[in-house]
């Protein structure tokens, strides 16, 4: 007996697929916090020691770390990017389709931490 999947193409954003409010923002976040946690891991930094570069207790980053995010603007997250000397850059340019309404990428840095 076969069963046949239906399977379904997402959009580049697993927050707007799923319907859940505030998908655009909060996708960035994840994304921020996915180069934080992929910066620390680099260092093999110990939470505690996250924590302390960016002034928040081991528990909040345990939290962060783990998904739970939402409480963190989206420039407290850049902020928390500093504490790993790092430059967070805002480029504003034309969208490719004129007409169309802009988005917002983010690309984080993939040399050595």
């Amino acid at each position: 007996m076969t069963r046949k999947s239906k399977v379904e193409i997402g959009s580049d954003n697993i927050f707007a697929d799923l319907g859940l409010p505030d998908a655009g923002p909060h996708f960035l976040k994840a994304q921020i916090v996915a180069e934080i946690y992929r910066l620390a891991t680099a260092k093999k930094l110990t939470q505690v020691q996250v924590g302390k570069r960016l002034a928040i207790s081991q528990p909040e980053v345990s939290r962060m770390f783990k998904g739970h995010f939402r409480e963190y603007s989206i420039e407290r997250l850049m902020e928390f990017l500093t504490g790993f000397d790092r430059d967070v850059e805002i480029v504003v340019r034309p969208h490719k389709k004129s007409g169309k309404t802009g988005r917002i990428t983010f690309k984080g840095g993939r040399e050595a931490a």
